[in-house]
């Protein structure tokens, strides 16, 4: 067990780290993480102990799975009905716009410009399309955008973005059998009659010191994902459309979403994060850098022309639609799954998979810094709570002060 607690002692420290960082110069937190574990891989491969943390065992990957399935789930159950309903056309819009013309673009790119084969230049395609819900929400959750209706508005974008991808990658790559319409038929139940038990339950076990609740949806998200892996597909799909579904009930309760924030975002989205940076070999990309660069031009430049239009379509200013624009452009949890299931289907050879992983978890931090140095849009951010507490009680203490005087 030492080397375990080594590995995980060395990604909570490179946590801290990141953390530190991010809190002093104000970027968010999972970008960081990111970039310390791109940089730890790097530092320990100069001396040849990049095996120190093993990014491929399968502790290592469970708890980072369970990060990422819990992360998608929480940005799933943080869409508000009402706001769908009202905003459903225009995050259609943005979420259909933010996967062809990228998919198709990045497609040319690989094909045309970088002499890749048909398939690895389609799976690169599907890849790069992909926004990253898990990047997104922790970006939208820092900032507090979560609790507005832009922030859910851009949340649900993604989703149709991501299931854009899925969808293709599915129909492209993957075999359709009788295991992917197992598949379907219990995620449609579950989408159907989950709403209706989960509360029902919370109401006869909950509220006790036991955590029924957080078991429940612990349960439910990892048989589902289970089941989801079975038929070829995601565990992270059936977690969002599970947390859509309980948006209305799950997603009202803040004291049961402030502790599944604890477990998600104190123990395991390190392990998600700081294992993705940890994936990029940079003398790799140094020694090949054109692919990289490459597919990060053509991805955002592809972003800009099909999303913004869109939202600009919508009523959106200049800046907020750069910033919609930027954050859609953010990938990492459906394109390195993708990325990893070519590698995994032999698609694409190992060469391919660290350009590609290299470019997309470019795409999680390059976009996301810029839209919020340059275009964050502070007029929509939601009033600290904590700060007009704080207020409060500076005025409460000068007017005490002014009636003593």
């Amino acid at each position: 067990m030492t080397p375990i607690w080594a590995q995980a002692a060395l990604v909570f420290g490179l946590a801290l780290i990141a953390g530190l960082i991010a809190s002093r110069f104000r970027l968010s937190t999972a970008l960081v993480e990111i970039l310390v574990g791109l940089a730890a891989q790097a530092a320990l491969g100069l001396v040849g102990y990049e095996w120190i943390f093993a990014v491929q065992e399968p502790w290592v990957k469970t708890l980072a799975g369970i990060g990422a399935i819990l992360l998608t789930f929480l940005a799933g159950a943080e869409l508000d009905p009402d706001v769908f309903k009202r905003q459903w056309k225009e995050a259609a819009a943005i979420g259909a716009a933010s996967f062809l013309v990228p998919s198709i673009a990045c497609w040319a790119g690989a094909y045309y410009l970088l002499g890749w084969e048909s398939s690895p230049a389609l799976l690169a395609g599907i890849a790069l399309a992909a926004t990253s819900v898990a990047v997104v929400y922790t970006v939208m959750m820092e900032y507090g955008f979560n609790r507005t209706e832009y922030g859910k508005t851009i949340l649900a974008a993604c989703f149709i973005t991501d299931l854009g991808t899925v969808v293709t990658l599915g129909l492209v790559f993957a075999p359709f059998t009788w295991k992917t319409l197992l598949f379907a038929a219990a995620l449609i139940s579950a989408f159907i009659y989950l709403p209706k038990i989960t509360p029902r339950a919370f109401a006869l076990f909950g509220g006790r010191p036991s955590e029924f609740e957080a078991k429940f949806l612990l349960f439910t998200l990892m048989g589902l994902g289970g089941l989801a892996t079975w038929a070829g597909s995601e565990a992270v799909l059936p977690a969002y459309l599970i947390g859509m579904a309980l948006a209305g009930s799950v997603g009202r309760d803040a004291a049961l979403i402030r502790r599944l924030r604890t477990i998600t975002i104190g123990l395991l989205t390190p392990f998600y994060f700081i294992r993705a940076g940890y994936f990029v070999s940079l003398p790799a990309v140094l020694a090949a850098p054109l692919g990289v660069v490459v597919f990060l031009a053509i991805e955002m430049a592809s972003k800009v022309g099909s999303v913004y239009p869109v939202a600009r379509r919508f009523g959106a200013p200049h800046k907020d639609a750069m910033y919609t624009t930027l954050l859609m452009a953010s990938g990492l949890t459906f394109g390195t799954i993708s990325a990893l299931f070519g590698l995994s289907n032999k698609i694409i050879d190992q060469a391919q998979y660290s350009t590609l992983v290299a470019a997309i978890i470019g795409t999680a931090v390059i976009p996301t810094l810029i839209a919020n140095r340059s275009y964050l849009p502070r007029h929509l951010l939601p009033r600290d709570e904590a700060e007009e507490e704080r207020e409060a009680r500076v005025e409460k203490a000068l007017e005490t002060s002014d009636v003593r005087s």
